[in-house]
């Protein structure tokens, strides 16, 4: 399922009831009043059943006949989903969020890493080096998050497994914000050699060592995610 358009009235409506479904304002089996959200969002029912059946989609609500549309089970939801994750991190349980985020590129990235090393093209190489190549002596923030987000969906799609390819979504989602307050404060000197590290290794196609220097990579960054937190 991909992302709604977060534009005009639908994307509107399905952004807000959606945050208030993942953050527990609507608990799972909560009736939806539609036309509460009519009055509350100031819009039609067509707008209104719009965004209940693009939710319906990803498994938040149903509707049955007397019952009306209530909400679904966490576990009918579709937390793949790219909406879900992004209304999942903007939640008030992120820290969570994070912990599964990083046991899951744990899990991927590594292997990820290692089937790239098997199976990278010239322009899978081209694609690694020139996202490790936009970072300039003195980068800012935004440079090294822009590179290490290029950098991850360019490793994925050196393994040239669609699936894998599909797992971006949800690296990315709390990537970006976990780089943005990393690199914000401060850590920007030690970007390079760990990302560097896993190109090598992927160009050179020996899987074991990208393995290992990608679990070394996400291993740093759980440490610096610790000493931010301490």
């Amino acid at each position: 399922m991909s992302n709604y358009p977060d534009r005009g009235l639908h994307g509107h409506v399905v952004r807000e009831v959606g945050r208030r479904i993942v953050a527990g304002e609507f608990p799972p089996g909560t009736t939806i009043e539609v036309d509460r959200l009519e009055r509350e969002y100031d819009v039609s029912l067509t707008v209104v059943r719009e965004a209940l059946r693009v939710l319906a989609a990803k498994g938040l609500v149903d509707a049955r006949p007397k019952r009306g549309t209530f909400v679904r089970p966490r576990t009918d939801w579709s937390l793949l989903d790219p909406d879900l994750l992004r209304w999942q991190f903007e939640g008030a349980d992120n820290d969570a969020f994070l912990a599964n985020l990083a046991e899951v590129r744990l899990i991927v990235e590594p292997q990820g890493a290692r089937l790239a090393a098997a199976r990278r093209t010239d322009a899978d190489l081209d694609a690694l080096e020139a996202a490790l190549a936009s970072v300039t002596a003195e980068p800012t923030t935004e440079v090294i998050v822009d590179a290490d987000l290029a950098f991850h969906r360019a490793l994925l799609a050196a393994t040239h497994n669609e699936l894998l390819v599909r797992m971006e979504h949800i690296i990315e989602i709390g990537l970006r914000t976990r780089d943005l307050i990393v690199h914000a404060e401060g850590h920007r000197d030690d970007f390079l050699p760990p990302h560097r590290e896993v190109l090598d290794a992927v160009r050179a196609a020996d899987g074991d060592r990208a393995e290992q220097a990608m679990r070394a990579l996400l291993e740093q960054a759980a440490r610096d995610e610790r000493e931010l937190g301490s």
